[in-house]
């Protein structure tokens, strides 16, 4: 029978083989290694882009790719995740900052929310303080604050104001990420230790809150028939209790325990434990936003995020992975 010829052509210190059927390449006697997914994308090459095993961040991203849109489901913070930190050199607010430096609201409410706020937020913060002790002292901040509201006067005709002119911007590219996952009907968890009124109003804002995708878990607000605010729905949540929250969430995760591919995004180490509600969960990949003390909260947020992004106002590499997903 014919065969094909074999040619082998010296090229330094690699031979080229040319056979009947395949090509191969030798260099230094090895293989030359597959290019990675990750490698491939530009978005992955940046100095703010940090991961501490990039082989697993590999191989969920291959995962995630395979499984494609109907195994996927979307969970993200809202405060400085789907929100920024900054804009125009300006800090944007948090959704309680946006009533705790209101005018629509009394002074004495606005001293009492920033003397709490100044107080326990160093607290939140710091990599120096126990988880366990971290919870008490967040349900102390968030009762003593949620109490200040109902003693407020404020009413529900009041939100929409406080939020148009507290200016809190999404981040940028989260405009694009909630039209994608609509568009392929992926589930978008919005879990926040927040104020759900608040960010709904901002979503709707500057993108679309759509209901038939989107599904909010947060601190809503409860109002009275003249409107006034009587207190709040449900269980505190607060930035370190979410992992206790979710698994109160059947609805939402019966019906999505089909989707067992998950990228969550989060700016607090609490904020890893918002899929603790989901039982089967087989491929997720975590992306921190660091977004303050850097150099001290740098490798602790290696330690447990997959991805962590550094001072990126953006929504870029999310971006990238759903296009690459859907």
């Amino acid at each position: 029978m014919f065969k094909s010829p074999t040619i082998k052509i010296a090229l330094g210190a690699g031979v080229i083989t040319i056979g009947a059927l395949a090509v191969s390449m030798h260099l230094n006697g090895r293989k030359k290694k597959r290019t990675k997914i990750i490698e491939m994308m530009d978005e992955f090459q940046k100095a703010h882009v940090h991961m501490a095993d990039p082989d697993r961040v590999e191989e969920l991203v291959t995962q995630l790719i395979k499984g494609g849109k109907s195994k996927l489901q979307v969970i993200t913070d809202f405060d400085r995740t789907l929100s920024r930190t900054l804009y125009n050199g300006h800090e944007v607010p948090t959704c309680h900052g946006v009533l705790d430096d209101s005018s629509l609201l009394p002074e004495h409410y606005r001293e009492q929310a920033n003397q709490l706020r100044n107080t326990y937020l160093p607290l939140e913060m710091s990599t120096d303080v126990p988880i366990e002790e971290k919870r008490h002292l967040m349900v102390e901040w968030w009762t003593k604050g949620h109490e200040l509201l109902v003693n407020s006067g404020i009413k529900q005709s009041d939100i929409q104001k406080a939020v148009e002119k507290a200016g809190v911007y999404l981040r940028e590219g989260s405009n694009d990420m909630i039209e994608l996952l609509h568009r392929h009907a992926v589930p978008l968890l919005v879990f926040s230790a927040g104020i759900g009124d608040i960010l709904i109003e901002a979503i709707k804002l500057q993108s679309h809150f759509y209901e038939d995708n989107m599904h909010c878990v947060s601190n809503c607000m409860e109002f009275n028939e003249e409107g006034r605010l009587t207190g709040f729905k449900g269980e505190l949540i607060h930035s370190f209790n979410k992992h206790e929250v979710s698994t109160h969430q059947p609805e939402y995760f019966e019906r999505n325990k089909h989707r067992t591919n998950v990228i969550l995004m989060g700016d607090t180490l609490g904020d890893l434990r918002m899929a603790d509600g989901l039982p089967d969960t087989q491929h997720l990949l975590t992306i921190g936003f660091l977004n303050s003390n850097v150099e001290k909260s740098l490798e602790a947020y290696k330690a447990q995020y997959d991805i962590v992004l550094v001072l990126d106002e953006t929504m870029d590499l999310a971006n990238a992975l759903l296009n690459k997903i859907l």
